[in-house]
């Protein structure tokens, strides 16, 4: 196997792995009442299943391609996501202290979907734009969503959240699979 194609296949399990993660914390989110509850339960297992594929995935590549980790891409991932932790931290602090804590979701999705821009070309991965611009129109359509009705801007979050990044996480799947 290549280089290549084993750093691209390492790179795809790591992206199973966080985002499945992710995706589970997210369908976490959201109280809701039967049946819903029960199809958030469904999607979180889903997103655990994938992050575990996706960690298996790239157990079984690590370090079969013989790629060196350069460490100006691992320090600024690592400064994009602490920018992102810390914003989002910030920004969850103050909308609590303004009482405002049913908008968290909105806040932390938004970051999410924004920390996607600068990693896209991090990650040499072009598709992270767009799963960015879908969270951030999440994230609005929560927002707007709670201001317009009683449903709770974390529910709409959530569960858009949830599903866009299991859904990234077993895209990165079956396009590593198919081009393996």
């Amino acid at each position: 196997m290549s280089d290549v194609r084993t750093t691209s296949r390492h790179q795809a399990g790591l992206t199973a792995l966080y985002l499945g993660i992710f995706a589970t914390v997210w369908f976490s989110v959201p109280a809701a009442e039967q049946p819903l509850r029960a199809l958030l339960v469904v999607g979180s297992l889903a997103a655990l299943l994938t992050a575990v594929a996706g960690g298996v995935l790239a157990a079984h590549t690590r370090g079969a391609g013989g790629a060196v980790r350069d460490r100006a891409t691992d320090r600024r991932y690592l400064l994009i996501v602490v920018a992102e932790f810390a914003a989002a931290g910030l920004g969850a602090a103050v909308l609590a202290a303004a009482g405002w804590s049913g908008y968290i979701p909105v806040l932390v999705c938004a970051v999410v979907g924004l920390h996607f821009f600068p990693l896209a070309p991090l990650l040499r991965d072009p598709l992270l734009r767009p799963l960015g611009v879908a969270l951030c129109v999440v994230a609005a359509v929560g927002l707007g969503v709670a201001l317009a009705s009683a449903v709770s801007a974390g529910l709409v979050v959530g569960t858009g959240a949830g599903l866009l990044l299991l859904g990234y996480a077993v895209q990165a799947l079956v396009r590593t699979h198919r081009s393996g």
